[in-house]
């Protein structure tokens, strides 16, 4: 049987080292198309396991691509990530770290992660009414009594969003307190996150519809030279979230898990964090009060509306984010130019 999707998904990887952990995903990765974004030193070569298929790009094909509008990708930084999305010419991407493995479910068989976001996103979402079974569209559930019929069609998926065995997505104060912690946790669901409903989104195992949310999944502005690291995801996530909600959209959190293997240092990551633990008492808020005009009907026109909400609003906050409203808007035009039909754009090294 052919992989699913195998010609409409992109696996998309950021990186600054050799990709020796591809070897494991081997079986689960290899038919589909990698797209490695490099970060950091372009002339660094970054090796990649025999057989994958691949493109990658590194600072200096992001600038000759991008031209000016390059300002609006993250240097040394994750968030660089998003180029990937861009760049990508499928339906659908799906975007992990560098130091996640694959993890097993309790019965001790391997978990394809890959597979169970494919899933996620093929079944339709219902975030309009919660249903006490989770997803009803797993196996061996369904709809609970009292589920309306008129919203058991639910909407279409735009996210799938993954979680962490190992070394849990914790922030750095919590880090900091509870330095041994290891989620040992597998929950078997799927859920919906209902409409209103914000959420911390982890971009290091998540799957999307590009062409329902991509010109959203835009990791803002972090690293090199900005005030601000490991928000990226989050700001994306929050952003996705209002749009998904305005557009009729559904995101889906839970099954699959990866496993995550290496703690950051909290130290460096109170570094860049500190700003957005205070900044966010004032994001949240932002984002839970924010409506979309009615004749946003594009993903686009929705971007470009929250960024001038985010200028007027959270720029009186700080002026980081005046500086990263224009870059939303830059994204967009990056977006727009990169994508106008089926045009393409080449990478430094390609490999078979």
């Amino acid at each position: 049987m052919a992989p699913q999707l195998k010609d409409e998904l992109d696996i998309v990887i950021p990186t600054i080292r050799n990709l020796d952990f591809l070897e494991m995903w081997r079986p689960f990765f290899l038919p589909y198309h990698l797209i490695i974004v490099q970060d950091g030193d372009p002339s660094k070569t970054i090796k990649v396991p025999e057989g994958f298929d691949y493109e990658l790009y590194n600072r200096n094909d992001i600038n000759r691509i991008l031209g000016p509008r390059a300002s609006c990708i993250s240097f040394k930084d994750s968030a660089c990530r998003c180029f990937g999305y861009m760049i990508s010419k499928k339906k659908y991407i799906y975007t992990i770290d560098d130091d996640c493995f694959v993890a097993k479910d309790p019965s001790g068989k391997d978990i394809d992660a890959l597979a169970q976001h494919i899933k996620n996103l093929l079944c339709p979402s219902t975030p309009l009414f919660f249903n006490t079974l989770y997803d009803p569209f797993a196996d061996g559930a369904d709809f609970v009594r009292g589920y309306p019929f008129s919203l058991r069609e639910g909407v279409p998926t735009a996210v799938s969003h993954g979680l962490w065995l190992n070394i849990p997505d914790y922030d750095a104060p919590t880090q900091l307190v509870k330095p041994r912690e290891r989620n040992s946790r597998y929950v078997d669901a799927v859920m919906t996150i209902p409409k209103g409903t914000l959420f911390p989104m982890c971009g290091m195992n998540l799957a999307f519809d590009r062409d329902l949310i991509g010109p959203a999944m835009y990791f803002g502005l972090m690293g090199d030279g900005q005030p601000i690291g490991r928000y990226d995801d989050m700001w994306a996530g929050w952003c996705i979230k209002v749009i998904c909600d305005h557009l009729g959209l559904g995101v889906k959190t839970g099954l699959p898990y990866i496993w995550h293997s290496k703690a950051s240092n909290p130290f460096v990551n109170l570094k860049k964090e500190y700003k957005g633990i205070f900044w966010q008492e004032d994001i949240i808020p932002f984002f839970q009060a924010i409506t979309l005009p009615k004749d946003c009907d594009t993903v686009q026109k929705c971007y470009v509306a929250l960024s001038q909400q985010v200028k007027d609003k959270l720029g009186k906050v700080d002026p980081y984010f005046t500086k990263l409203a224009d870059a939303m808007v830059t994204w967009i035009d990056a977006w727009d130019t990169l994508n106008p039909g089926k045009a393409t754009a080449n990478g430094t090294a390609k490999g078979k």
